[in-house]
């Protein structure tokens, strides 16, 4: 029996409407609906913003992938997953990955393709790309995220934050990702390099909790949880509005 396709899909931030229409089409299709969870006992946030779209029929695969450093084990729960992946697709159905934002853009769907593709070489993959956290903040907020030849440099917050220093240098639009446990050292460096008044904060852009803040002084008396699911744009021109 030849293979199922194997869907990719970006389901955006977090408002179920920023699905685009191919997404919508081939999720009310589509028999096996796989999706990531950090914690067996959570819950799946791009289930959450794309269930009105599956179809009642639909199989649901959750698939745990901890949040490690460990390389090894990290490589083992990749390789665990794409094999149940494999698996459904040697059936001859086709199977849709969900992740948040865009498929391809720090995305779990990049290493489950990874190891699919190792182990189907054949294998028919459709990615098709969802709205990006950043470019959904920015219409929240009216950013401009790219003006004339301004470069737009995007910063995914490591414990090592003298990326985030180097792209304010940089000069132009920065986007800070994966902000999480790190935002206290992030405020600090906005001030000392003199753009934190230039820069908005959302957090869980999108969903109905979300948290627009122009003031990012007002987060030093946030929750230690405010960092996560978040983003930070940031003018480093002055003459930027």
């Amino acid at each position: 029996m030849s293979l199922g396709t194997f869907y990719g899909m970006g389901v955006g931030p977090g408002d179920p409407e920023l699905l685009t229409v191919k997404a919508a089409g081939v999720l009310g299709r589509c028999p096996h609906v796989v999706v990531p969870k950090a914690k067996a006992e959570g819950d799946s946030v791009a289930l959450e913003i794309a269930k009105r779209y599956v179809h009642d029929g639909a199989e649901v695969h959750e698939l745990v992938f901890p949040m490690t450093m460990d390389k090894a084990e990290l490589a083992r729960k990749w390789r665990l997953a794409a094999e149940t992946v494999a698996g459904l697709l040697r059936t001859g159905q086709d199977v849709c990955f969900l992740t948040l934002g865009d498929a391809l853009v720090y995305s779990t769907y990049i290493y489950l393709l990874r190891e699919l593709k190792a182990l189907l070489p054949e294998l028919e993959v459709v990615t098709v790309p969802g709205i990006t956290s950043f470019s959904a903040v920015a219409a929240l907020t009216d950013f401009p995220l790219g003006e004339g030849k301004e470069p737009i440099t995007v910063v995914p917050t490591a414990d090592d934050l003298g990326a985030v220093r180097r792209a304010i240098e940089t000069g132009g639009t920065v986007v800070l990702m994966k902000i999480g446990k790190r935002l206290g050292d992030i405020l600090d460096i906005l001030e000392e390099t003199g753009v934190i008044g230039r820069s908005v904060f959302v957090q869980r852009a999108g969903h109905p909790t979300q948290l627009i803040e122009r003031d990012l002084r007002k987060l030093r008396a946030a929750q230690a949880e405010a960092g996560y699911l978040s983003v930070i744009l940031i003018h480093t021109n002055p003459k930027q509005p």
